[in-house]
């Protein structure tokens, strides 16, 4: 008895589980030519869907057709944490606070080249490009060494 209740269980339970590769990404757009989209605007980034790759907003949806991404760029910048060295402890100044940043180059429905700049959460960074090259068929462009130890790590 006690088996079959831990099955219901897990069947219960296990569509409320997300795989750490499909699941949203916490993501804010910096910048592109996306007219939609305000620099500093919050969402989440996905390659979850199989035909394209999500950025959602609150106020907009966008989608990118993986075949029609013609560029994948991957770049870290990384801040001394200065102030909080001040305020808190001079030890502070010796960490490093990385951000994680992903553009998007892809041509649009009417032929335009497009781009969007992400900063992504870190934790989820890796599942991303790894993603977007596999369904892509594009390698992605580091923008430094550390950038590419910290994607491939």
């Amino acid at each position: 008895m006690l088996r079959a209740d831990f099955r219901l269980w897990i069947a219960l339970l296990f569509p409320l589980a997300a795989w750490p590769g499909e699941r949203d990404a916490e993501a804010a757009y910096v910048g592109g030519t996306l007219g939609q989209l305000e620099p500093g605007v919050h969402g989440h980034a996905s390659t979850a869907d199989g035909e394209s790759f999500v950025f959602k907003a609150k106020r907009a949806i966008i989608r990118v057709p993986y075949e029609r991404i013609n560029l994948i760029e991957y770049g870290q910048k990384v801040d001394r944490r200065l102030m909080e060295a001040i305020l808190i402890s001079p030890l502070m100044i010796l960490s490093k606070k990385r951000q994680h940043f992903l553009t998007v180059g892809f041509e649009s429905d009417d032929g335009r080249q497009q781009a969007m700049l992400l900063k992504v959460d870190k934790s989820h960074i890796r599942a991303i490009l790894v993603s977007l090259e596999a369904r892509t068929g594009r390698k992605v462009t580091y923008q430094d060494e550390e950038a590419r130890k910290a994607g491939k790590g």
